[in-house]
């Protein structure tokens, strides 16, 4: 597994994209001052900051990464989708990756016009 700590004013999403590593982000923790967020209807919400992380998970690939997100405002109330980006770290941000030892990949799906997951061995 690999530990990594992010510091204040790091961008959190072009952080995970320069890790040199293929595999699973299980578990994300800590703080930023907004996020964009793309939710299930697909619309992009932006929210400012102070915004604690609750979850963040997802997959590093050589073709990119695909990474969820919940977060809580001031107020307690928790937003979440597939992360966008405008994520600057506010104190923290914590990261565990499990590295894969194989290769994965994104490949565009005709059916959802995504670019999907594909492990290869």
């Amino acid at each position: 597994m690999i530990l990594l700590r992010l510091e204040p004013d790091m961008d959190l999403m072009a952080e995970m994209e320069a890790i040199d590593v293929e595999g699973a982000v299980v578990s994300g923790i800590g703080s930023l001052h907004g996020v964009r967020i793309r939710t299930a209807d697909e619309s992009i919400l932006k929210l400012e900051g102070p915004l604690e992380i609750i979850s963040l998970q997802g997959t590093l690939t050589g073709d990119g990464v695909h990474i969820h997100i919940a977060v809580a405002d001031s107020s307690g109330r928790v937003f979440g989708g597939h992360l966008r980006g405008c994520c600057r770290v506010r104190t923290t941000v914590e990261l565990a990756v499990i590295p894969y030892r194989g290769k994965l990949r994104r490949v565009l799906d005709d059916r959802t016009g995504y670019s999907e997951l594909v492990v290869l061995d």
